[in-house]
């Protein structure tokens, strides 16, 4: 289904072939304590409906087939689909022929980044997945980049509580870089509705200059990219 999950075919370039892989990889102090795969991909043209239903099945070679999220662009980034593969405590990279990829020739481009996050269970609990009310979740996916010597506090800014209604219920999720892409850190947040996302962004634009507000976490951010999604795996 997806390249660089389980079995990896890793290039290393120049000084690079001596670096860490994502292999028994320890979490960063105050990371989750379980590793994911995140697939960025676009697909090829007039492909999106065929790539969206490849990258809706398990992939057998992953230790936890079924422990994964699939979420479409809505609006945002330039990407089609992110897949949030669970892999458990540690991630193995393997230098071995890559499995039969059904979704190779749908995708114009893709990205992994392996990552360190929350268990399966609390990812699920905030992504709303097999709870009630969420079949029209909205989901806000947003990596980001910190200044030099600005990382701590911007970690610190995208774990403050936004400035927002508090009477909406949203779910969040924050994960860590460990190997791959050009980004420190990912942020998701789950709304159960449009109107709930409305109503939260008019609140949080009301107070820019709030802790994890707006100004907040522009200043200790290098580049950002934000993009507003939803899920089209697990259903439910």
């Amino acid at each position: 289904m997806r390249s660089l999950v389980a079995r990896v075919v890793l290039v290393a370039l120049g000084s690079v072939a001596a670096g860490a892989s994502a292999q028994n990889q320890p979490a960063p102090a105050g990371a989750g304590s379980d590793v994911y795969h995140v697939h960025f991909t676009k697909a090829a043209p007039g492909k999106a409906g065929e790539l969206g239903k490849a990258l809706m099945v398990p992939d057998s070679t992953t230790p936890m087939p079924d422990h994964f999220v699939v979420l479409r662009h809505q609006e945002g980034d330039s990407w089609d689909y992110v897949v949030i593969q669970h892999l458990g405590q540690k991630a193995a990279v393997t230098a071995a022929p890559p499995p039969a990829n059904a979704a190779r020739d749908l995708r114009a481009w893709h990205n992994d980044t392996f990552v360190s996050g929350p268990s399966w269970d609390e990812f699920s609990r905030q992504m709303g997945i097999g709870g009630s009310g969420t079949a029209g979740a909205v989901y806000t996916v947003g990596v980001h980049s910190a200044v030099p010597g600005h990382r701590d506090a911007l970690e610190k800014a995208l774990n403050q509580a936004a400035p927002g209604d508090s009477k909406v219920q949203t779910g969040a999720v924050f994960m860590q870089h460990l190997e791959g892409g050009d980004w420190n850190f990912l942020a998701i947040t789950r709304y159960n509705s449009w109107q709930d996302f409305a109503t939260d962004r008019a609140a949080a634009v009301a107070s820019p200059t709030a802790a994890g507000g707006w100004a907040d976490i522009r200043q200790h951010s290098a580049f950002h990219r934000d993009t507003i999604a939803d899920r089209i795996f697990p259903a439910k």
